[in-house]
């Protein structure tokens, strides 16, 4: 069901020499902070994989909050820059002393909010925290507009609402790819696509949604702060324009070894779900795409309006500022990494010891053999709670019938199955009820790795052809370095729009491998998912028996 779209040629061939490409300076470099790894990408012009660079980290449940510290982002980010001077240094004989342009994206929303000094004032929230149901849900009313539990005004509201001591020394709003911006370039920026997560986004695609920020601030709540939100928000930037550059004190934050000299050119800081679009060319009508990590996120970019506000549908935008729906789901492949792992300890127990990464592609690939419905196992992969489904505290669950087929292949097939579970749940209302059309979606993330097994399944779960092309397991620091060579562009001269400079200096010389849904795949699949919601009250009841580590 698969086969190779060959673009077209005549976009910039690779550079011919890397080492003297990263020797001048020339080169572009994304940094993003995902979930569980610090990624760095550095490319040529036309959007070449020169080095990558990764840190592994983890978010920790503290004072019932998910959350990271900002000494972890710090050292996280040395950690990842020095990986990927080392792979320069190794691969291309080259030191990597500066860049032409670079940015940074992360994951997106959450609260971290900061003082008049740029101190911060409450351990950052991240977009895992699911306790601000009942600011959301006053907001949504208010506004009109489905306002996520994850986004920053949401989780503002109910700081607020909860009489929290740090709300009234509250000087500025951020995202995590905005702070650190800031510490880079000293510039309070948000890129649109980012920025759309904290808040409603005007319908010029370039600034706050005045008529809303003025209803929000009408809040009793939000009145009280004493500083009003338009002061409180960063400044909005669409892709391309200028965000400040690398300063002596950036340059030391990332490479505190003093290499690394100022003075590149910055890129408006994105969240993640803006450079995976832009990692998959999908910012035009009727394209879409996800990004499949610990959370899962499709991103779907609209012709028009939708019928009305639906709760398991955000509005945000791309980089540069268009409309687009998106499935934002907080669990994918944490639950299926653990059983890799398991798996991988197994190996070793009988004397034939395999490291997780190299267990993937044979259990994915085996997977393929498992039965259209999974023989009957319903894998809950709910590391957290589930807005897509209503679960408040997920716990993950294998549950089965007696009569179930229990085998290898089916038991993995139905951990793939799970890990795009709440993303097809939420897929469903999209296109089947809002008939919003799809052309084709893009599919990137490590999970994509393997070739053609995840993406036969998205497929089939969607109902949708699902295209990979060959970064597929770049993923998003790569797109923020082509955001970065992008702005780089614009701020040399060039009038292309993001979309034409993606079509023509980027993919035009990249394949497409294009996967349409197989008719028994996609049938069994839906049975699988009707018996996957049928179920869920089950996985609703784990989370109020059995206790979290906070509890027990």
């Amino acid at each position: 069901m698969t086969h190779d779209d060959v673009a077209p040629h005549g976009a910039p061939s690779p550079a011919a020499d890397p080492a003297a490409l990263i020797g001048a300076g020339a080169a572009h470099l994304g940094i993003e902070l995902g979930s569980t790894r610090i990624k760095a990408a550095l490319v040529d012009d036309a959007g070449t994989v020169l080095a990558t660079g990764s840190h592994a980290w983890e978010n920790r449940l503290e004072d019932g909050s998910w959350t990271y510290s900002l000494e972890d982002v710090h050292a996280g980010l040395q950690s990842c820059y020095a990986d990927l001077a080392r792979r320069v240094r190794e691969q291309h004989g080259a030191e990597l002393a500066q860049v032409r342009s670079l940015g940074v994206s992360a994951m997106m929303h959450g609260y971290l909010a900061l003082d008049a000094e740029g101190a911060l004032l409450t351990p950052f929230r991240t977009w895992r925290n699911t306790y601000t149901g009942e600011a959301a849900g006053i907001l949504s009313e208010l506004l009109g507009r489905n306002i996520p539990l994850r986004w920053s005004i949401a989780h503002l509201l109910h700081a607020a609402r909860g009489g929290e001591e740090h709300v009234s020394r509250i000087a500025a709003l951020t995202t995590l790819a905005g702070y650190v911006h800031e510490r880079l370039s000293g510039r309070r920026v948000l890129g649109v696509g980012d920025a759309s997560g904290m808040f409603p986004i005007a319908a010029d695609g370039r600034s706050w949604d005045a008529e809303r920020l003025a209803k929000a601030q009408a809040l009793p709540e939000l009145e009280a702060i004493g500083r009003p939100l338009t002061e409180i928000l960063p400044e909005i930037l669409v892709a391309g324009e200028d965000a400040g550059t690398l300063t002596e004190d950036g340059a030391r934050l990332l490479d505190p070894s003093g290499t690394l000299r100022p003075g590149a050119v910055l890129a408006a800081p994105e969240g993640d779900a803006g450079t995976g679009m832009v990692a998959t060319s999908a910012i035009a009508p009727r394209t879409g795409n996800v990004s499949a990590g610990t959370s899962a996120f499709a991103m779907v970019v609209l012709e028009g309006e939708l019928s009305a506000p639906r709760e398991e549908v955000d509005l945000v935008t791309t980089p540069a500022g268009d409309p687009v729906a998106m499935i934002h789901t907080n669990n994918c492949t944490g639950d299926l990494d653990a059983w890799l792992r398991v798996l991988s300890e197994f190996s070793g127990l009988i004397g034939s010891a395999k490291e997780p990464g190299e267990l993937y592609a044979p259990l994915f690939e085996l997977a393929l053999q498992g039965e259209a419905d999974a023989g009957g196992l319903i894998s809950y992969n709910y590391l957290s709670g589930e807005h897509q489904t209503g679960v408040e505290s997920g716990r993950p669950m294998l549950v089965r019938a007696q009569d179930a087929r229990f085998t290898l292949p089916n038991l993995l097939r139905a951990h793939l199955y799970g890990a795009f579970g709440a993303l097809a749940t939420g897929m469903r209302i999209l296109l089947e009820e809002e008939k919003v059309r799809l052309d084709t979606l893009y599919a990137h993330g490590g999970i994509f790795s393997t070739k053609g097994v995840a993406q036969q399944i998205l497929a089939d779960a969607l109902r949708t052809p699902v295209a990979v092309d060959d970064s597929a397991g770049e993923g998003g620091a790569w797109g923020m370095a082509l955001l970065a060579a992008y702005t780089a562009e614009r701020t040399a001269g060039s009038a292309a729009s993001l979309d034409e400079h993606l079509r023509t200096r980027i993919f035009a010389h990249r394949s497409t491998q294009t996967t349409a849904p197989d008719p028994v795949g996609a049938e069994g699949y839906a049975r699988w998912l009707d018996a996957y919601r049928a179920a869920l009250p089950v996985q609703r009841l784990a989370g109020e028996l059995i206790p979290d580590k906070e509890t027990r």
